[in-house]
Order: structure tokens, then sequence, then C-alpha cells
């Protein structure tokens, strides 16, 4: 018997990751299922970018790059930063990543000591607290409410850092609400946070095209807290990208170097052709990424009011990103004759297996009583799926 660390026997396994793999076992025996767990664009990758790559290739861009990126590659993501949020850094303040995901893995290990707190304003993305835990931090969720747009408060901050409080990790606009924070509701936590002076933030930006609200604001754009902010974002959302695997951040100096020296240490720098065409995507024609975000505000529209028509299903109307978090604990409690729904990861199990409609439960991301649906997918499967959600809930008294 093989003796795994504890490490990784306690480690929680991705349910959206969990999720998708459960309905492709559904799929390969014929059944037909309609994905809505999987928070991946169903675009794909726009014709300029690809043509960036194939150029790289035959300029034989083939070995290893520094660990933290090329130059000229960090030198776009400084003029992106610039042009979109605002921000002024240096190429030596920018780490690229093998996704944004690894960014973030980079920037907890580099903080989070063993017994240190991380607070995650929650709904959250699923691998914050994993991440958290592979550290030896401790998660410490602050509940925001469906009533309040899913955004917590500055009250609500300012109650819940403590002495050993390190960081806090949020995203806007949010996976899995959709909620999106406005300058003025950024500008009040930014300063609560500035009355502790080793408490730091890591912004999640990785939705910041797929917004509905006009101009994305960053944390970072407030001078009295930027020196503690770490800015992440990556290129799988807003430019259909997500098997390209290219995060970055950007992050005081010192942060920077020391996410530099770890990731050496583990996968070294991403792929060399994907950062070629990362200048493309960033410094090139963004008229694909505003087509992908309308297509999304339009299914946002259009799978709000179906699952308005679904009893018990109570909705909020995200502002950002591609997904819709309704709180569904009407259904707790309520059974076919065969299933007995006792909580959301059972209702999402019960969509999967009775209407063949694959979601995600809210549990995962800190929230017991919804479930994430993604919108990310076409208008004709919103319909279907909805349909079929419909028609399996019906029969549960």
């Amino acid at each position: 018997m093989v003796k795994l660390s504890d490490r990784i026997v306690n480690l929680n396994e991705s349910d959206t990751l969990k999720m998708a793999a459960l309905a492709r076992q559904l799929q390969s025996k014929g059944i037909k299922v309609i994905n809505l767990s999987l928070g991946e664009p169903d675009f794909d990758t726009p014709h300029h970018i690809k043509a960036a790559a194939k150029q790289a290739i035959d300029d034989n861009y083939s070995h290893y790059t520094p660990v933290s990126g090329y130059l000229d590659v960090r030198q776009a993501i400084v003029q992106k930063l610039k042009r979109d949020n605002g921000l002024d850094y240096t190429p030596e303040q920018i780490v690229i990543s093998t996704g944004a995901k690894q960014s973030i893995a980079n920037v907890v290990l580099c903080l989070v000591n063993p017994g240190e707190e991380v607070l995650l304003p929650s709904p959250y993305w699923v691998s914050y607290a994993a991440q958290v835990e592979l550290a030896e931090g401790i998660a410490t969720e602050v509940k925001a409410t469906l009533a309040n747009g899913f955004k917590i408060t500055p009250q609500q901050l300012a109650q819940a850092i403590k002495p050993h409080t390190k960081l806090i990790i949020f995203s806007s606009p949010c996976n899995p609400t959709g909620a999106v924070y406005s300058k003025e509701e950024l500008q009040a936590l930014a300063a609560v946070i500035a009355q502790h002076d080793n408490l730091y933030v890591v912004a999640d930006e990785i939705y910041e095209y797929i917004n509905y609200v006009g101009k994305h604001e960053s944390l970072a754009q407030f001078d009295f807290i930027k020196d503690r902010v770490i800015t992440v974002n990556g290129l799988s959302k807003g430019f259909a990208m997500t098997g390209w695997r290219l995060g970055y951040i950007a992050a005081p100096l010192p942060i920077a170097k020391a996410c530099d020296k770890m990731q050496g240490q583990f996968t070294s720098a991403t792929c060399s052709i994907t950062q070629r065409a990362a200048i493309a995507a960033l410094l090139g024609d963004l008229t694909p990424t505003y087509a992908m975000r309308d297509a999304f505000k339009k299914r946002r529209d259009l799978i709000l009011e179906l699952l308005n028509d679904i009893p018990g299903f109570i909705t909020d109307v995200p502002d950002g990103a591609f997904y819709v978090f309704p709180d569904v604990s009407y259904y707790l409690g309520k059974t076919d004759g065969e299933t007995t729904i006792q909580n959301v990861d059972d209702l999402s199990m019960y969509l999967l297996n009775k209407a063949h409609v694959s979601t995600v439960n809210g549990m995962a991301f800190g929230d017991d009583k919804c479930i994430r649906i993604s919108y990310a997918t076409s208008e004709e499967n919103i319909k279907e799926a909805c349909r079929r959600m419909k028609e399996a809930l019906a029969l549960l008294g």
C-alpha cells in the first residue's frame, strides 16, 4: 500500500474539475450532457494571436526563457497595465507563470507562514482555500451575501482582520458570483487595509475584460496601499486562451523576486510560444475580446430570464464573468421518492444524473445555499439546460 503524504491526502479535489470529469463519464456512455460547470469560454483564440504563435514557432522560440518571462513580454504587460488600469510598474515587478492559478500559488507560498491567516471573501474561487492549506495557513471566510450583491463591506473586513492575518485574496469580477466592485467600494476596502502595515492583498483580475458595467477598477490604483497589492491577471478568460497557460502578477519588487525564486524550483518559465502570442494578445486588436464580452452579456440576460422561471431559484444579476450563482435552498430537504436533497452537492449531483446538466455545488466556493452555473456555452445549450433543470426539479416534493 502506498503511503502518501498527509499534504495530498488532506487536500480537497477541485469540485469544478470533478464535475467536469463526471460529466465526461456520462458522455462516454452516450448520454448527452450539457456542461455548465467549467469556467472556460466556448470561443476560439483570436486569429491574430494564433498567427503570432505560429510565427514564433517558425522563428525558433523553442528554448528556455528567463523564469519570469521574456523581457519584451513583461514590457508588454507593463504597457497593458498602464493603458487599461492606470498602473505604473517596471518589468522587474512582473512575473509570468503557467496560468493565473500558479501565479496565486506562488504568492501564497511566498507570503504565508504556517499558522498565519488568509481572509477569503466568500463565495470565492475553489483553489484559494486549497492553496492556503498547502502553505499551512489558516483560511478564514468573510461571508458576502446575495442581498449585498455578494460583496463584503468595509465593516466586515475590519472586524475580520486579526493580528495574525497576513493576506486577503479576492476576485473582481468574481468567480463564482460575477460580482464587480466599484471604485468607491474598493477605495473603502483599501482604507481598512491601509490601517494594517503587515497585511497584503491578492487582487485576482482574470475576468477583467468580461465586465458589463463599464471600466474595470483595480485595487492597486490607490497609491496608499499599492505597495501591498499583488495584481493577478492572465490570458485565459479575456482571450479564450485557457489551454495556452499564461498568467502573471504585478507586485512590489521583493514579492516579485520571491515569486521568481519559488517558480524557479517548480516549473521555471511558462511556454515560450505562448509568451510570444501574449504580446499580440495584450497589445493587439481587442475587438474579438469585446465581441466575446457582448455575447456573454446576451447569454447572461437569457439565462437569468430562464432561471427566474424555475420555482425556488433566487438570482442576483452578475455584473461580470460568465456565471450565475442562484440560491437554491428551496430544494434542500425535498425528494423525488428516490433521491433526497440534503445539501447543494446532492442537488448538483441530482441535476447531473436526472437532467444531465453539469453544475457545481456552492459549498466548493464557501456557500452552502447556492450552485454555480456557467453560461459560457451556446444559447441553444442554455435553453435546453434550463428546460431540463426545470423539468427535473419539478419532480422534487
